[in-house]
């Protein structure tokens, strides 16, 4: 397991209170939930940059090919799947 590096995080007295309080009638320690926080928030964060990533990627694509779904055809095949109909996504086309 790597090791931890201990990190200074200041808090404002309202926020440091709030986590205390909060610590408290969960039973944990002010430390633990900070930590499990920062880890959440990286965690999500690493998945919305990531989703940036794709669609960037998919807009060069675009860009490159000129390949897409139109509107109508996009909506259509959600309807379907929605339906409970299992289709396949419809081609692209320039």
């Amino acid at each position: 397991m790597p090791v931890a590096h201990p990190v200074a995080v200041k808090l404002n007295p309202e926020v440091h209170a709030r986590v205390r309080e909060l610590a408290k009638a969960q039973h944990r320690s002010p430390h633990y939930l900070m930590r499990e926080a920062i880890t959440q928030y990286v965690e999500r964060e690493e998945k919305r940059e990531a989703f940036r990533q794709e669609a960037l990627a998919a807009w060069e694509a675009y860009q490159a090919s000129g390949l897409h779904v139109t509107h109508a055809e996009a909506d259509d095949w959600l309807a379907r799947l929605e339906a409970g109909q299992d289709v396949e996504a419809p081609e692209c086309h320039n």
